[in-house]
């Protein structure tokens, strides 16, 4: 069957009070965004404390469900059969048909659940229930009712037409895109940090993200490994700004100025000052790592202590408690992990020290940081100002 509306079911943003507006309003342009370069034609409206998308033309239904459930905001997604209200006699015809279409094997039990938003319409909502019932088990008496654990439950609204539908295929839940502000997410060849962008974005938030590049010892397929991970995202996320910053200068000049064992520690304080330059330069409300407390030295508390000191705006580590396992899940079920586990090394995983610090200590750090005194403000402005930007969607 190929349905002509899909209605669209929200939850958190049925809370929001006198705000909901916004909130509706900003997941129907997310839905139009995500179905903008489908063949077809659809129309995407609220009514009612309902939104709806209409469609026309030559359209894949599949596509269109697929688009639906990468929009933040929807936690039900229903096919639905719209018809003309023609009298309750023609009513009974469609929903008959409806289920003789749907439900070839009759061997099933279900329930009638209508919703009378026409106040004029001639019949009351329990007497719509118990009149299509008995139609149904008339047309199909190998049908049976069962009013507390159906196999199918048949919903029939009556509005200016009348919306049919039985399937609530599940979305993707959190907040539309743009209802909680920017932030500056940390992006590298991993699984951890995309996982982490989806999450944020996932509570409305856009995203922004900054990749450090280091060319000879990083390939350029290695940053081509960055922008495929960012366009999967960007699935969820609608278009994100990636900054790819050249980071082999700076590299160098702490390998070469401060104790090996300290490296990825001042590696990672410098990446978190040039990722908030460009998050404060755009407007964004703070920044997203991949971090998992415990999972490598750079993670422990003492060494997430020692990289936030260097940052002004809120660190976000949607992953903060997660194990492994936990993180590949998630990466599988949006598409990222095939491609995280590409063997192209980014400069996270270059000039790492054989025993690296997992309990640094701030002052000591910043004592070693002086070490770089001579040259670090003249790599580091060279390094912003040679950025690449790329809009990736």
């Amino acid at each position: 069957m190929k349905f002509q509306t899909y209605l669209i079911k929200y939850g958190e943003i049925g809370i929001k009070g006198k705000n909901r507006y916004m909130f509706e309003d900003a997941l129907v342009r997310q839905i139009r965004h995500s179905l903008k370069d489908l063949d077809g034609l659809f129309h995407t409206y609220k009514a009612q404390g309902r939104v709806y998308v209409d469609c026309d033309g030559d359209y894949d239904g599949d596509e269109v469900v697929e688009a639906l459930k990468r929009v933040f905001g929807i936690v039900g997604i229903c096919p639905v059969v719209r018809v003309e209200d023609k009298g309750f006699e023609e009513l009974k015809k469609d929903v008959i048909a409806y289920m003789d279409e749907v439900y070839p094997d009759k061997n099933i039990t279900f329930k009638v659940e209508s919703r009378r938003a026409k106040k004029t319409y001639p019949k009351k909502s329990m007497e719509i229930n118990y009149d299509l019932g008995e139609a149904i088990l008339y047309a199909f008496p190998e049908i049976r009712v069962d009013v507390h654990h159906p196999d199918v439950l048949l919903h029939v609204e009556v509005r200016e037409e009348i919306y049919i539908y039985s399937e609530i295929i599940p979305g993707p839940g959190g907040m539309p895109i743009g209802t909680n502000g920017t932030a500056m997410l940390l992006l590298s060849g991993g699984i951890d940090s995309p996982v982490a962008g989806y999450m944020i974005s996932k509570r409305g938030v856009g995203l922004e993200a900054t990749y450090f590049h280091a060319p000879p010892y990083t390939s350029e397929r290695a940053k081509q490994k960055v922008v495929d991970l960012a366009k999967q995202v960007s699935k969820y996320t609608g278009p994100i700004k990636l900054h790819v910053v050249n980071f082999t200068d700076i590299q160098l000049y702490i390998y070469e100025k401060c104790p090996h064992d300290e490296l990825t520690i001042i590696m990672r304080r410098y990446m978190m000052r040039i990722a908030e330059h460009f998050a404060k330069e755009d407007g964004c409300l703070g920044l997203i790592t991949g971090e998992s407390i415990g999972q490598v030295a750079s993670q422990t508390m003492q060494s997430l202590m020692a990289t936030n000191d260097v940052c002004t705006l809120p660190v976000y580590r949607p992953l903060i408690g997660f194990d492994k396992q936990e993180i590949v899940d998630i990466s599988e079920k949006i598409g990222t992990y095939e491609t995280s586990i590409l063997p192209y090394e980014d400069c996270c995983t270059i000039f790492v020290a054989k025993h690296p610090v997992t309990k640094p200590n701030v002052e000591v750090i910043r004592k070693s940081e002086k070490n770089l005194s001579e040259k670090i403000d003249e790599l580091f402005a060279e390094a912003v100002n040679t950025v690449e930007t790329i809009i990736v969607k």
